[in-house]
């Protein structure tokens, strides 16, 4: 008799409980619809012993998403539930990158029972904008998180956040993760330290030039040409002869390509025949990048000849790079221009631009199409001041800011603050 009352009253105070987070989880709720305002009051239930009540809380904090959210997330960032790891994570990139909850993990996230179902886009191009400056205690929590995560998905998630937000403080504690047996850790690692742009850390992950995954390996091999590794030359190449992945052989040229050396002229010069577009592309821009006269004729013919319009903006590129600068109707820098107005090669177009237009005697060549271009000319052209302007570019872009085109307006005004946040 005595064992059944215990039972029951086991049960009732279990029930009371439950009923109790309940409210707490209406009150959240409740909170989140004053705003800003609530966060006082909210901050505290980031430790709530209840999960359901946490997450709660976390989903508030991220909707209202003023920068007073920022300090309540972080202490979330060190809840031990994977699923608030992922959130608050997604909640502080949504707060630098307006709408990527929308596109994060968040946006993919299940709950069944203890476990927490999510995924990740094969591919993350996003990146905050130069002229955004994000909190080191932000940074540093992803860091955190990348290492320690209590799961392998939160750890994924926190590196590609980490690689958005350009985050260089959390820098130390990718470089550890990348000793991780975890494919999707590791892979998101090397496309945060493609974004991070730090140059010290490629000689660090050449031993992954030869990863067995062939994900990692691409992306190891990528990063290798963008943090601009000379030393992984000799890897580059052996890996280029040896591989029978056409997409890690691709990788391997356009690497090479990337890095400019007399020793890559033959090789790249045999590649400029290729069969395949893509190898003849970067053939193309590894020989624009070495400024070697002895090509002019060679480029000037491959760039009339060839019937693929994607080569021949990187036949393009080539030949502005060895000093062919004219503007007119059919001139490279011309057709590099033009390429902007296409769906399928203004992105390539606009990566070259921005490192031809590096060179003063190119950027001052493009300042006309700046000005008195197309919709998509002018705002292909923006970006590619943005990140390759001077200080003589800045009045352009103010006057940019006044555009007709409202698309070509806000672009000049994204562009004006990168470029202050480089030459002022």
């Amino acid at each position: 008799m005595i064992r059944r009352v215990g039972a029951l009253c086991m049960v009732v105070a279990v029930a009371l409980l439950a009923q109790d987070a309940g409210e707490r989880r209406k009150s959240v709720r409740a909170l989140e619809r004053q705003g800003a305002q609530a966060i006082p009051r909210l901050a505290p239930m980031v430790s709530d012993p209840d999960l359901g009540v946490r997450i709660e809380t976390v989903k508030a904090l991220v909707e209202i998403g003023t920068q007073y959210s920022l300090d309540p997330l972080i202490q979330a960032t060190r809840d031990n539930d994977p699923e608030i790891q992922i959130r608050a994570t997604d909640g502080l990139v949504n707060f630098y990158l307006p709408g990527y909850v929308r596109s994060g993990m968040t946006a993919s996230l299940r709950r069944a029972g203890d476990k927490v179902v999510s995924r990740l886009t094969d591919t993350s191009d996003q990146v905050i904008d130069a002229f955004i400056e994000v909190r080191p205690e932000v940074a540093q929590a992803l860091g955190r998180l990348v290492r320690g995560g209590s799961s392998m998905e939160s750890r994924a998630n926190a590196a590609r956040a980490a690689g958005i937000l350009r985050a260089k403080a959390a820098l130390p504690d990718l470089l550890e993760s990348v000793r991780t047996k975890d494919t999707q850790v590791l892979y998101e690692c090397l496309v945060a330290f493609q974004k991070i742009r730090d140059r010290s850390v490629g000689p660090r992950i050449s031993f992954l030039l030869r990863d067995l995954d062939e994900k990692v390996q691409v992306a190891a091999i990528e990063a290798a040409g963008l943090l601009y590794n000379l030393g992984a030359l000799p890897d580059l190449r052996d890996v280029l002869s040896r591989s029978q992945s056409r997409r890690v052989r691709h990788a391997a040229l356009t690497s090479i390509a990337m890095l400019p050396d007399p020793a890559n002229r033959a090789l790249l010069v045999r590649y400029l025949a290729d069969k395949e577009a893509g190898m003849r592309s970067a053939a193309a821009e590894g020989l624009g990048r070495l400024n070697d006269p002895a090509m002019l004729a060679a480029l000037e013919k491959g760039f009339q000849e060839e019937g693929d319009a994607s080569v021949r903006v990187s036949l393009a590129f080539a030949l502005l790079m060895n000093g062919k600068l004219e503007v007119s109707e059919f001139s490279p820098l011309q057709f590099l221009v033009n390429s902007l107005n296409s769906a399928a090669r203004s992105a390539a177009a606009q990566a070259l631009l921005t490192e031809a237009a590096r060179m003063p005697e190119v950027r001052r060549r493009l300042y006309p199409s700046l000005q008195q271009g197309t919709r998509d000319e002018k705002i292909g052209l923006a970006r590619v001041m943005a990140q390759s302007g001077d200080k003589d570019t800045l009045p352009l872009l103010d006057r940019l800011t006044h555009d007709a085109n409202v698309d070509v307006a806000s672009e000049a005004i994204r562009a004006l603050r990168s470029l202050r946040a480089h030459v002022e």
